[in-house]
């Protein structure tokens, strides 16, 4: 059954030089406007069949203010960053540089205390295999920028360093296309 999923990441919860680990704050004020802006670009999304969210407040926030009413999922939470959730990855850095490196260099360790970057990549294509869509059904899911990252190292079976080379923006769109463990990237125009 191939089936199609449109990942929307969410709006900002805070200024790029404050991103924290496992933010569960909501939309600030520029997010809540930029959201508001791109209203009628994303309006078609409502269509989708099913609805999906992860379950932090920015990423319910975006969803309804699009009118998606997403259905949140546990699944799609952002990655367990231990005992460093909370944090900024500079604070985090000054304390601890070499776990920090080595959780940059090494998908599969958590120096952290949480999961590892190869475990929550694995989370969240598990998510993805698992959609109950008919054939040539439709899916949207407004996630965390990290969760999209996820998600395309996954459907793409690329290796897992390559999710820091993946710049996810916020409100930006990827649909993937295909069916449990093949996935392709579908860009339309």
């Amino acid at each position: 059954m191939h089936v199609r999923l449109t990942l929307l990441a969410a709006a900002r919860s805070s200024g790029a030089l404050d991103v924290r680990f496992e933010d569960d704050r909501g939309l600030d004020a520029a997010g809540w406007h930029e959201v508001r802006r791109v209203v009628p670009a994303l309006s078609h999304l409502a269509a989708a069949e099913l609805r999906y969210c992860s379950p932090s407040a920015r990423c319910r926030e975006t969803g309804d203010v699009l009118a998606l009413s997403p259905l949140a999922q546990p699944s799609l939470r952002d990655c367990d960053m231990g005992r460093w959730r909370g944090h900024t990855l500079q604070e985090v850095a000054q304390v601890e540089p070499d776990r920090v490196s080595l959780w940059l260099s090494d998908p599969r360790t958590a120096p952290h205390g949480g999961e590892s970057l190869l475990a929550f990549i694995q989370r969240i294509g598990g998510w993805l295999d698992s959609r109950p869509l008919g054939n040539g059904g439709w899916a949207v899911a407004v996630a965390e920028p990290s969760v999209v990252r996820a998600a395309l190292c996954y459907a793409l079976k690329a290796p897992p360093h390559s999710y820091w080379h993946i710049d996810v923006q916020p409100l930006a769109t990827v649909t993937l296309a295909g069916r449990a463990g093949d996935w392709s990237l579908s860009l339309t125009g």
